[in-house]
């Protein structure tokens, strides 16, 4: 349904159709502001690399491979969130060719599958991933892309050799060789045309053996959603994200890197997951882009940090007060929590988040401290963003559980729905990929003839058009009295509790017969905490039967959870921390 949410939308959108209008409006609009903040080791300071240092280094690596003779080749790009993989990433789409994105956490067969899948023979690579590379058939290219290093501008770029001894180019004298040929005054790539509807980018979304599904994506798909976000959520010249999230994904590639670009903002690339409270305080970084898993992560240890102290009671009365306060239209949050917004290095004010759904109640508990959450719901078929949560709305705290409106320039409906209102959602807009690679019937399965996108996930509308999630299609549990129960409304009941770290509900056979099971991670740090020691195998399984005992008690007879496994390990998850509920039939 096509519906009017004008109110709600930005207006102050620069209109792009290529992602390389999108650099060069804004390498001019912000030449010297800093685009990317980097370190050279470990451990270092940031420091910052310009607007005007990128488009160069973009311009002379692009020129260099154009010069290889790679114009409309399919190039993949691998390795941790760093500044050269944005470069790399940049220099394929901007008039090179084909940019395919993978996955470094992947094994040499599975990498050597997806780059089979999209008739990749050239690949850049960080170093610590270029081991898995070796045994590789089909690699006819490698470019090793050392991590930022010593160089701080371009006239400091070494130009020494080409080839290393193990037969791989190496990403830095590539970019030096790519200068001399600007200055020598090559424009095939600077000066190159850009189709906006041509295939531009391949990104998988997993599967990676069997036939992986590989989505193609233009350039217009990418610009018109990133302009549709920034409708959405108002990123201003003057922020900073930290970049936690694997770079290879379209929500951190398009959401966390494109679109801070687009709007003159800053990044910088977090160390690892461990550091990233640390690199927050080193940042100083006002919008944090992170899954569901992540936040919850943030606030738990925001609330056992205030356990510890003795200050549960104050913290809650604080918040009360301040509550009251914002409905009068004062908001002291950065004063009464200045304590917590110090922890998150002191400038953050804005959080977006999707991939998964976000608890209600961490989604309140972080706008009560004074901290703008955005949930986005979308997919790599859609470049991602399908909808979102208006920065501009009063309405995101009561609607806390939904993933907002529809993007402006697409639309929604839904489709086969229950006496609830319940359906599958479909979409369609200019974001909607352009197929899958080499698979028109998989494509047909779930684009038809009008642009409708089976999104496979359910849901519904309220009487406002924000939508709500009840879980995947192909994830409902059917009872033998024809109920349907969504695993993913359970889960998020059940994480509620502070003694449960994860959890799936699955179909469960008991006796021959299917039952709602649960699987749960238990938080074994709490539970520490307040038992002062962790149980036994035993004692831990009737706590967790315990908990899920009276969650059952809210619940309607049908939805009860009748079996509950306690795993000893983590789930198999996504690189997006998603638990990949095909992989973990088994408890561990």
């Amino acid at each position: 349904m096509k519906r009017d949410f004008e109110t709600y939308w930005y207006k102050d959108i620069r209109e792009i159709g290529t992602i390389k209008e999108l650099l060069d409006g804004s390498a001019g609009l912000y030449a010297e502001n800093p685009a990317f903040w980097v370190k050279r080791k470990k451990g270092a300071p940031y420091e910052a690399v310009s607007y005007r240092l990128l488009k160069h280094d973009v311009d002379s690596l692009g020129t260099k491979l154009v010069d290889m003779g790679l114009r409309g080749e399919r190039i993949a790009v691998m390795g941790q969130g760093c500044y050269e993989w944005i470069v790399s990433y940049l220099a394929v789409v901007n008039g090179t060719g084909i940019a395919v994105p993978i996955d470094k956490d992947l094994t040499p067969s599975e990498i050597g599958n997806l780059l089979s899948a999209a008739d990749c023979h050239t690949i850049f690579c960080t170093a610590a991933e270029s081991g898995k590379l070796k045994d590789i058939p089909g690699i006819e290219r490698k470019v090793v892309m050392e991590i930022y290093g010593d160089r701080t501008s371009e006239e400091e770029a070494p130009s020494t050799g080409l080839v290393p001894k193990d037969g791989s180019a190496v990403w830095r004298n590539l970019l030096a060789e790519g200068e001399m040929l600007l200055k020598e005054g090559d424009i095939r790539f600077t000066k190159a045309e850009i189709d906006p509807e041509a295939l531009s980018v391949i990104l998988f979304t997993s599967g990676t053996t069997g036939n992986p599904k590989g989505v193609m994506l233009n350039h217009r798909n990418i610009t018109s959603n990133i302009m549709d976000v920034c409708r959405i959520a108002h990123i201003l010249e003057s922020d900073k994200t930290l970049s936690i999230l694997p770079i290879h994904h379209t929500y951190e590639c398009t959401l966390g890197m494109l679109l801070v670009l687009y709007r003159g903002a800053s990044t910088a690339f977090c160390e690892g997951l461990r550091y990233i409270v640390q690199n927050m305080k080193e940042a100083h970084n006002t919008v944090l882009i992170a899954v569901p898993l992540v936040l919850e992560m943030i606030y738990s240890k925001i609330w056992k940090s205030v356990a510890k102290q003795g200050k549960e009671k104050t913290l809650k009365r604080a918040i009360r007060i301040n509550n009251r306060l914002k409905s009068i239209g004062i908001d002291m949050s950065r004063r009464l929590f200045s304590q917590i917004h110090r922890e998150l290095g002191g400038s953050l004010r804005m959080v977006i988040t999707g991939a998964a759904a976000l608890s209600p109640n961490v989604y309140r508990g972080f706008e009560d401290l004074g901290i703008i959450v955005l949930q986005g719901y979308g997919m790599t078929e859609c470049t991602p963003l399908i909808s979102g949560t208006p920065q501009s709305s009063g309405e995101r705290y009561k609607k806390a559980g939904s993933v907002g409106v529809p993007v402006r320039a697409g639309e929604v409906k839904i489709i086969g729905q229950d006496e609830n209102g319940i359906g599958e959602i479909l979409f369609r807009g200019p974001n909607v990929m352009m197929g899958y690679y080499n698979m028109p019937e998989e494509t047909a399965e779930v684009l038809d003839s009008d642009g409708w996108l089976h999104t496979g996930d359910l849901g519904f509308e309220d009487k406002d058009g924000w939508i709500y999630l009840t879980g995947r299609k192909k994830n409902i549990i059917v009872t033998k009295t024809g109920k349907n129960i969504y695993p993913e409304e359970l889960e998020i009941q059940a994480n509620a509790s502070p003694y449960i770290a994860d959890s799936m509900v699955f179909t469960s056979l008991r006796n021959g017969e299917e039952t709602v099971g649960i699987q749960i991670l238990p938080d074994l740090e709490y539970i520490k905490e307040q038992l002062g020691e962790v149980p036994e195998e035993s004692d831990l399984y009737r706590l967790m039967k315990k908990v899920i005992g009276e969650l059952n008690e809210s619940l309607p007879n049908y939805k009860r959870i009748r079996d509950v496994f306690v795993r000893k390990e983590d789930f198999t998850r996504t690189t997006t921390k998603k638990i990949r509920r095909q992989d973990n039939t088994e408890v561990k």
